[in-house]
């Protein structure tokens, strides 16, 4: 194995993707420039179809963010004050941010030790007549345990909101996530698996009724131009990052195969070291945004990758309930939720990350543990 490489191994770069498809990104951002229209035009329109048939499901709305997607999907459901919402602790804030910004409770479960992903075993203790919606995350591109969500919402007649930011183009048994719940958000920040360049996001759903919902919150409730039918924001996905979008979409499959083959690389050289690799369920495909790891002793073999070169990430460090601005909604106990922050690390994987670095990367930890 490798034991040198001179450059610096960043956790994700998306300014390497950018550089992979410099030529059809900037003809595609040109494009756009010189057709002088900027929001809401035949670029978003055309990534809207497009993505919709990516999915397979009847409508996609390009909004601002990942969390907006959330916002205008709760807002299309009607969730607001005196509602709750149950989503897990373990997750970026913007689910969160979302939910409280619709006015409603955001109340959390659990995670699975394993995966990561909502403990359905936590879900049935939680839920009272205030349960607007369940919104499980589909974490490090692992999805979550959909089949019993679905069926415990279902018996309490609850919706679902699936939290796709980290996991476009997984599957569970053939069947891509987003496509489960009544409706599904996904972020395209730049270092998702289908990135942007700056923010962007999009909410799909096979309801036609909960579709004209999402399109009139994007824009001011307008159905006709300075008319607002419904009270509404302004989210809007531009013309230059659904042109991008567009150039990315084509190979988001490849590119996740890079990923995959990255994460094969890494079960195969750190088996036999002291680390908890991933666990993958049995018949879903994983699209492995992170790969994460677990160690107990993590914050010095970190330090010790920092100091041959190679960038680390903690996805997430503080869970939520425990951070200073979500006390407030009081004290509880999320032990899996909080053993995991101790212990996680992600490694780095990005579609362009060579396998001469992948090498150098499992050569480092493998002397750390020697």
């Amino acid at each position: 194995m490798n034991t040198t490489i001179k450059q610096k191994i960043q956790c994700s770069n998306p300014k390497a993707q950018f550089q992979a498809k410099k030529r059809a990104i900037k003809l595609a951002i040109n494009h756009v420039l010189e057709s002088g229209w900027y929001i809401l035009g035949r670029e978003t329109e055309t990534f809207e179809i497009e993505f919709s048939k990516y999915m397979g499901v009847q409508s996609s709305i390009g909004v601002g963010s990942g969390t907006e997607a959330l916002h205008l999907a709760l807002r299309s459901l009607g969730a607001g004050k005196e509602d709750e919402v149950i989503t897990v602790s373990h997750t970026a804030v913007a689910t969160v941010a979302a939910i409280e910004l619709t006015g409603a409770k955001p109340v959390f479960v659990d995670i699975d030790s394993k995966t990561y992903t909502m403990d359905p075993n936590c879900l049935k203790e939680k839920i009272n007549k205030k349960t607007k919606a369940i919104i499980p995350v589909h974490l490090y591109g692992h999805p979550a345990d959909m089949k019993t969500i679905l069926n415990i919402a279902r018996q309490h007649r609850i919706r679902v909101i699936e939290d796709c930011a980290q996991a476009i183009g997984a599957s569970v048994q053939g069947r891509k996530v987003g496509t489960f719940g009544d409706m599904a958000c996904f972020s395209f920040y730049p270092t998702k698996n289908l990135g942007a360049i700056g923010d962007g996001g999009a909410v799909i759903t096979n309801s036609p009724r909960l579709a004209e919902k999402a399109k009139l919150l994007r824009q001011y409730g307008w159905k006709e131009r300075y008319i607002s039918k419904i009270p509404g924001w302004n989210s809007r996905l531009d013309e230059i990052q659904a042109a991008i979008l567009r150039v990315k979409l084509k190979t988001l499959n490849e590119d996740n195969l890079k990923r995959q083959k990255i994460a094969k690389l890494y079960f195969q050289g750190l088996i036999d070291v002291d680390l908890i690799l991933p666990k993958i369920n049995e018949d879903i495909e994983h699209v492995f945004h992170l790969f994460v790891v677990r160690s107990k002793n993590r914050d010095k073999l970190i330090e010790n990758l920092r100091s041959r070169g190679i960038q680390t990430g903690i996805h997430y460090p503080v869970p939520i309930h425990c951070q200073p601005a979500y006390r407030r909604l009081g004290r509880l106990r999320l032990p899996e939720t909080e053993k995991a922050a101790k212990e996680i690390l992600s490694l780095p994987i990005f579609p362009e990350l060579s396998f001469k670095e992948v090498d150098y990367i499992i050569s480092v930890i493998r002397k750390y543990f020697s």
